[in-house]
Parts: C-alpha cells; structure tokens; sequence
C-alpha cells in the first residue's frame, strides 16, 4: 500500500506497527514539509500520532507545551501528540487540512480523524477480515484488487457535476471519511464513527449587521494570516490579478524580495492575471516570474494527463494537467504554495460547479439515469446552507481534486479555510451578499485591501475592480474587460457549434489569436483540435473506448471527428471522454 503513493523521488517514506493494538500503518510525504519525521510520540512512548498535511495554531502554543514540560525539540508537526495530551478536544482544537492516525495504549484508543472540511481525504473500505484505510484510492485497490469496479452512481455524478458526491468514491466498496470524523477503531475495525463537529454550530451564531461584520472579518483576516506564513520552508505566492491573493499582499507586509510571487500564463498573450500581478508584486518590492502553459506542455500533454488521472484517482478531469505541468514549475521557485483558493467562494457564497445536461446521443439510455439522479442530489444538497454546501460539501468533494493534484509537487496553503475566518462567514448580514460573481468597490474585501494597503486599492484587478479615481474612466475599464472575459469564454468552452462552424470557414485567419489567452491559460479547443489531435484520435476512437458499456459508438465518434475537423466545440466532451477512458485503464481495467 505505501508503494502505491510514492509517487516521486523527494517524498519520505515510513511504516509503523503496533500489534496489540491492531494496527499496521505507512505513510508518504514530502521531505521537509509539516509532517515530516512521522511517527510522534509523547515521553513514555505510549501515545503515537502519525499525522498528514498542515496545522496553523494559535501563537505561543508550542511555547505554552513547553512550558508544561514536553520536550519539543523539533519544529514542525511535533507539538500535535502532546496537544492530544492537553486539550481533552483534539482533534476539534485543529485548525488546517490533516488527516491523522493516533494511538493511546494508556487508554487503548486508535483514532482515524481528518480536518473538520474533509479536505484531506481519507479512502476506506470495511471488509470482513479488516479495515482498509488510505490517502489515496489506489493504496487500497492495491491489496484489494477486486474493489477495481466503477460504481454507475458515481460516474453519472462525475459527468454531470466534474466530481463524486456525498462521501462517495468511483470505486464500489470505497467511501470516503466524512469531514470532521474521530473513529475510535477496536480490533481492527470501527467501533465508534463519531464526528467532533457538526456545520449547525457556525450556521446557529447570530446575524451581525454589515459594519460589525465587516470589522469582525478584518479582525480575523489581519490576526490569522501570519501564522501562514510560519514554518521553516521557504513560501512563494501564486498570485493572481484578483481579489483574494491582492488581500493576502495588502496584509502580509513581507520585507522586500522575501516572498517569491508568479503566475501561470499562456502562449498567446500576458494575460490579464499576469499584468495586474506583475503591478501589485512591483508595488510590494517582490519579484515576479510568469510560468507558461505553452508548447513545452503540450509535447508532454500524454504524460501529463495520464498523470493527472492517476495521482487523484481519476477524481479530476484532464484539463488540469496543466495545472500539474505549472504546480511542477512552482516547486521550483518554493516549496510552499500561498494561494488565494477558496476565498470568493467562502466570503461570497459562490457555488463553484453545478450539473449540466450531457451532449446527446453520447451515453447510453440506461446511463442517463445515474444522471438524471445526480441533478436531483445536487439540488437536494444545495438547498441547505450556503456557507455551509460551499466549505463543507463543495470543498471536499469538487475543490479536493485539483488540490490533491498540486500537493502531491509542494504544500498548498490559503487563510481562506481557517476556521475563525469560515465562522465569521456564516455571520455575514444577507444584505452583503453578492448575487452575482462581480464585486462592488464598496465590498468587505475592496475595503479589507484599502486597509491594509491603500497603494494596492489602486491597482484595478483583472475584472476592472477598483483602481484609480475616475468614474468613467473606471466604467469603460471594466466594460472592456468583462467584454474580453466573456469573448475569450465564449470563443473556448462555450463557443456555440454555430459560431464553431463560421469559426472553422475563417481559419486561416487565425482569430484566436485576437481573443485567447487574455484571461485564462488553457486553450483546450484548439489544443484538442491541432496541437493534441493524433492522441484524442487514439484514445477516443480506440477499440477498447468504443466499447465502453455506458457509451454510444455512434455518439463519441461524432464527437471526436467534429471537435477535430474544426466545425464543432466538443471541449467538455472531450475532456470527460478522455479522463473516463484512462480512469479505465489506469484503474478498472488493472485488475
């Protein structure tokens, strides 16, 4: 099982046992990160903790242990097993994505717990004989190879929603732990399936009016966000030309040329993100790299997307293999990742996903069911809270696939889930909710910068937020940027097939090139259509595709040969067909 994640040369490995107890653990990590040096272990040896991912805690609690008398002669994760000592809460006392693994022989407790977002997974299977339990899915299908079976449920939810919901897997037989879980194990198997945590102790806090919030948030932000920044590792900043990394700059106040800052960019233009964070990186005395997404990946676009499949357990679609060619790149500048992840979504109530209909004629009838369901479960789970769906349904289940992806390069970091932040959320006045996805430049997080940096106020974002002075001026800016947004969005992903057939009559005008790559750095239509074309054909028109039991023949092949031929936009269709198909080959079809 430990084989089976080591997946590069710089990850640490380790096994530890304890047969009285029942257990048999192993872990993978990367060297030098949070976790490194497992297993911990108190004074008398009679508690051990192996723990994954990263903690933020309060300031002083090293010292305060200490103090106490632990000897804590390492940095890093090394307080948390003398933390379980202490505070008769652990794990709800935790604040950051971990799972861990403890064991008391005192007590003779064994605890399987994770972070109270589920955001670093736990796969498990209970058998008769034992219970499996991995970070990754393929860690169990290793021993347990006649688990190599999709479940329909799943794969219905993973084309209409891009991810598995409700603590489900792909794989029949294995779930996920739910966010929150402490599972007392006995013997071998779960005793208790307890949870340290439940979402209705943020959503029942009392409402606060627009002015107490918004002081609360900046209280929360400005006090939290340093303890980010600790550890021993060296942290670069990916930084975009939006809101919720320029938040992070305005309150950091990092000396000059200390913070790394870049920028994934494309192969047409500087983008958008590049330009606006090259100013604000410029204004905070930091120096600026952009990592192109260019030719260099798309000679490499097989490996690259078999990977991408393989290192999330197929919980994530092809088109992120550039952010694994870019989160490479990154781990080159620092081994830490800062990021603005999940701020818009959490401070503005943004679901990220939503179901959409399947192309016609693509899956087969008796499939379309397993479809139809996952839009009802999704607008079943929506329904709930807002705040809630997005940090603890969203998070883990439709964000967790693109994170597991670039940890496994460096560590990721955002202030953005820290638990007194998402609190404060939930107590935001309804009125100051958004109801679309463009701030107003009297928003919490225009002001949050304009506090912590009034020069950065001034620098207009990629969607024409803030900037100078100057009404009009400010108006065309952002009229012209949310044209090209949109243009640039509808000439790649949403480009309809009648405009794709007018687009194909005109190619040798080449008029991509006027709008690609000003806002984003995929450029997947006509990277499938030229650049990628021989392996989409070999992939998706292969005997072995063809066959698949939930696909039309018929459907795919029109598919493919009308993305390629340039007179049809099957973008998302392709993406899907090709991570359905390696999903197959990397992990069903191995038995």
């Amino acid at each position: 099982m430990v084989d089976a994640i080591h997946h590069e040369s710089f990850y640490e490995m380790g096994t530890w046992v304890d047969e009285s107890m029942g257990v048999y653990a192993g872990w993978a990590v990367r060297k030098n990160s949070f976790s490194d040096g497992m297993p911990l272990c108190n004074e008398q040896g009679d508690v051990v903790l192996i723990f994954s991912g990263e903690e933020y805690p309060e300031p002083g609690t090293a010292h305060q242990l200490r103090a106490r008398g632990h000897r804590l002669e390492t940095e890093g994760a090394a307080y948390l097993v003398h933390q379980y000592e202490e505070d008769p809460m652990f794990p709800a006392c935790l604040n950051g994505r971990f799972h861990g693994l403890l064991t008391d022989q005192t007590r003779r407790v064994v605890m399987l717990f994770n972070d109270r977002y589920g955001m670093q997974r736990i796969y498990y299977h209970e058998s008769k004989d034992a219970f499996y339990f991995a970070a990754e899915a393929k860690a169990i299908l290793a021993v347990r190879p006649e688990l190599r079976t999709a479940d329909p449920r799943s794969l219905g939810e993973f084309v209409s929603c891009g991810c598995v919901l409700e603590d489900r897997t792909l794989f029949e037989g294995i779930h996920l732990l739910p966010p929150a879980s402490a599972w007392i194990l006995r013997n071998g198997s779960p005793e208790r399936k307890t949870s340290y945590f439940q979402p209705r102790e943020w959503e029942e806090q009392e409402l606060l009016d627009a002015e107490s919030y918004y002081q609360e948030l900046r209280e929360v932000f400005s006090r939290n966000l340093p303890r980010y920044f600790n550890g021993h590792e060296r942290v670069g900043l990916s930084l975009t030309g939006g809101l919720d990394t320029r938040m992070i700059m305005a309150w950091h106040k990092a000396p000059p040329n200390s913070l790394p800052c870049y920028t994934f960019g494309g192969m047409f233009h500087d983008s958008e993100d590049v330009l606006v964070a090259r100013q604000v990186a410029q204004a905070c005395g930091q120096s600026h790299k952009v990592i192109e997404v260019g030719e260099e990946f798309l000679s490499r676009f097989p490996h690259y997307a078999e990977r991408t499949i393989y290192l999330t357990d197929g919980c994530i679609s092809v088109r992120h293999s550039s952010d694994l060619y870019a989160n490479e790149r990154a781990a080159e500048i620092a081994p830490v990742r800062m990021t603005g992840n999940y701020g818009t979504e959490i401070l503005r109530r943004l679901p990220a996903f939503k179901p959409v209909e399947p192309v016609l004629g693509l899956f087969r009838p008796d499939f379309l069911s397993h479809i139809h369901m996952a839009h009802r479960t999704y607008a079943r789970l929506v329904a709930g809270h807002a705040v809630s769906f997005i940090a603890f349904q969203q998070a883990p289940w439709h964000h967790f696939g693109l994170l597991g992806l670039e940890q496994t390069q460096l560590s990721l970091r955002s202030p953005y889930l820290d638990n007194d932040l998402v609190r404060t959320a939930f107590r935001a006045p309804d009125a100051s909710i958004a109801k679309n996805d463009i701030f107003e430049d009297n928003d919490e997080c225009v002001r949050l910068i304009a506090d912590g940096d009034a020069a950065l106020r001034k620098i207009r974002t990629d969607r024409g937020l803030a900037g100078p002075p100057g009404r009009l001026s400010a108006a065309v800016s952002r009229g012209w940027l949310e044209f090209t947004f949109k243009t640039e969005y509808a000439y790649d992903y949403g480009m309809p097939q009648w405009v794709a057939s007018i687009d194909h009559r005109l190619s040798s005008l080449h008029l991509e090139r006027l709008f690609l790559g000003r806002h984003k750095f995929n450029h997947f239509r006509i990277w499938y259509r030229d650049a990628l074309s021989s392996y989409v054909r070999e992939i998706l028109l292969d005997s072995r595709t063809l066959s698949r039991p939930y696909l039309n023949r018929s459907g795919v092949e029109s598919v493919v040969r009308g993305h390629l031929k340039g007179n049809r936009n099957y973008t998302t269709q392709i993406h899907q067909l090709l991570s359905l198909e390696l999903l197959h080959r990397l992990f069903l079809d191995a038995q």
